[in-house]
């Protein structure tokens, strides 16, 4: 058996941020380690998740999650190695994906745990590409915004994790046109010419509506939102007549200390008889398995394409989650603990 390490370190929320989060909102601690108990598993983490939904939770606001408590660990998606187990099924040496990141070592309820297996795939795209962030992309395109090929797909935030997925899929199921918007001239080359958007732009170099209308002239059938405020409003007025709008994050507005105000030209809906929807992914795990076998099959074929951005230690943790809020990475964020 595998000698435990007598503590581990893990990051607390220890003051809520008004607007951006500052390094003092979080401490780096250092906890004792246990054996662990009946039903349970000891996971030393490989690498694990930060992703803009963490904003959220560090408000004291009633949502789809729990806020995360002032004082205590916070938590994410986190991959890693098994290193003690009371726990049928699971042994020593086993890899899983559990939801007990931003620490160094996790006791995981074995319930919650499952396992990932490091040779079909790396194992950080299991927090990635394959992981929630890729599921989020697949159920917000087939499902949520219920695309249909020849459909003219624009997504914001197109080089994160989620938004270059999304491209790339309606690329694959036969889009007519696919258009993304990122913050850099750098990203938006890497759209088109590596992961095949026909037209991208950089949202900071003028106005987003009249760059969303230059790129896509014949008018959008499907908006995928991962930023919201201007974006959106952009997509409202190019989406044609029973266009559909997955919203699934308004990252521009996750800091704002007043409440943004609302797209300016909201009575379009109603004419072009819009569809704009919420995507949460815990709503869509029944089809993870598909998820898993389609996209897996075009990982290993070549067809879909994934970067990831990491940060490498314990003590990278709080920098990697500001510097995803701030749009630092192309494709998904993620704090490596062993590299």
């Amino acid at each position: 058996m595998t000698a435990l390490p007598a503590t581990s370190r893990e990051w607390h929320l220890v003051a809520r941020p008004h607007g951006w989060p500052v390094p003092t909102d979080f401490a780096l601690r250092e906890v004792p380690v246990e054996a662990p108990a009946e039903g349970r598993i000891l996971v030393r983490n490989l690498h694990f998740s930060v992703d803009p939904y963490m904003r959220g939770r560090m408000n004291d606001v009633k949502s789809y999650v729990q806020p995360f408590r002032l004082d205590h660990p916070m938590d994410g998606g986190a991959v890693g190695v098994v290193v003690a187990s009371n726990a049928e099924g699971f042994a020593e040496g086993d890899h899983v994906l559990h939801g007990l990141g931003w620490r160094e070592y996790a006791d995981v309820p074995a319930q919650h745990a499952t396992k990932v297996d490091p040779e079909l795939a790396p194992l950080s795209t299991y927090l990635g590409v394959l992981g929630m962030t890729g599921l989020t992309a697949y159920a917000g395109l087939f499902e949520t915004a219920s695309f249909k090929e020849g459909d003219a797909v624009f997504v914001s935030g197109a080089a994160g994790a989620v938004g270059s997925q999304v491209g790339q899929l309606a690329k694959l199921a036969g889009a007519s046109r696919v258009i993304g918007s990122a913050g850099s001239d750098e990203k938006v080359k890497w759209l088109v010419e590596e992961l095949g958007f026909d037209a991208a732009f950089n949202y900071r170099n003028g106005p987003v509506r009249d760059q969303l209308r230059e790129a896509a002239p014949d008018g959008i059938d499907v908006y995928f939102d991962n930023v919201g405020g201007e974006h959106l409003e952009a997509a409202i007025s190019s989406l044609n007549v029973h266009g559909r709008a997955a919203i699934c994050g308004m990252i521009a507005q996750y800091n704002d200390t007043e409440p943004a105000p609302g797209p300016r030209n909201m009575a379009m809906i109603i004419g072009k008889r819009l569809r704009l929807q919420g995507v949460l992914v815990g709503d869509h795990y029944g089809i993870r398995q598909k998820f898993v076998e389609e996209v897996g099959g075009k990982l290993r074929s070549g067809e879909l394409k994934y970067r990831e951005t990491f940060a490498t230690g314990i003590e990278s943790g709080v920098d990697a989650f500001l510097g995803l809020l701030r749009g630092d990475n192309t494709g998904k964020m993620i704090v490596s603990l062993d590299r």
